[in-house]
């Protein structure tokens, strides 16, 4: 026999359990709207509709990116400490890059974490344009704090220098059709490569000061070392083999996922 009480309480009327259904739906549809989300994945599961905001999250996170950068270059641009021609060289990376690597996303689009870290070297690059290397602030601190004969914020440039590029470098080789092949040469290659690059740059420092001057000065940040050069390749070889050494397999798993739905490879530029 039913008590009066689970009469009264067990079941609710049918005319509430139909508004309470369309309310459902509603907000449903309006979080999804909310995020994004073009309608919940087949199946429907919180499992499959987690996933799917994953994704698109995970394909927005370049122009997330993309704004952080812009919006930092900006601020630090306006009025550097650093005299005009210095922000200028230190930023050139920066100001070629970043539209490169906007007119190529579509067609040839690279892991999140390969945009993570030059993201990451971008802000290493305008943060040391606007002091210079041999001022930025957090460098003097760690000079004074552990009695360095240097600002090492140039350090962390040139490590950097080596770091991201080598993952740039191995990514773009490796999905165009396998140009380099996976081993022990491979590693050996992509670590002159980035040598080749380092001593690029420190060509491009050399020219930089034949032809201004003493206006170059800040640009290359030398700190009276008269090893500056051998230092900064240096610590971008350390920087290319650190990145090789802990990132490899998290960057191979982020290329082979980088496949269209049908199951084809991502296009090569």
């Amino acid at each position: 026999m039913v008590s009066p009480r689970k009469r009264a309480y067990g079941a609710a009327p049918q005319p509430l359990l139909a508004v309470a259904a369309l309310l459902a739906r509603c907000g449903r549809q309006s979080v999804d709207r909310i995020i994004g989300l073009p309608g919940r994945p087949p199946g429907g599961s919180c499992l499959a509709t987690a996933t799917h905001a994953l994704r698109m999250a995970t394909s927005r996170e370049p122009l997330v990116l993309l704004a952080i950068v812009a919006v930092v270059c900006i601020a630090l641009g306006i009025a550097p400490l650093a005299d005009r021609l210095t922000w200028f060289l230190e930023n050139a990376p920066v100001l070629i890059a970043a539209p490169v690597l906007v007119l190529t996303a579509a067609r040839f689009p690279l892991s999140p974490l390969l945009y993570r870290l030059l993201a990451l070297h971008a802000l290493v690059l305008m943060i040391g344009g606007h002091w210079t290397y041999a001022e930025v602030p957090a460098g003097n601190w760690l000079r004074d704090a552990f009695g360095l004969a240097r600002n090492p914020y140039d350090r962390l440039g040139h490590l950097m220098q080596g770091f991201v590029p080598v993952l740039l470098v191995r990514e773009l080789l490796l999905r165009r059709d396998e140009v380099l092949a996976r081993g022990k040469l491979a590693t050996v290659a992509l670590l002159f490569i980035v040598l080749g690059i380092s001593a690029a740059y420190e060509l491009i420092e050399w020219q930089a000061a034949v032809w201004t001057g003493e206006a170059a000065d800040a640009f290359l940040g030398s700190q009276g070392d008269v090893w500056d050069s051998q230092w900064d390749m240096a610590c971008a070889l350390i920087g290319a083999i650190v990145a090789l050494s802990t990132l490899s397999r998290i960057h191979d798993r982020q290329m082979s996922a980088l496949v269209r739905p049908s199951g084809a490879a991502t296009p090569a530029a």
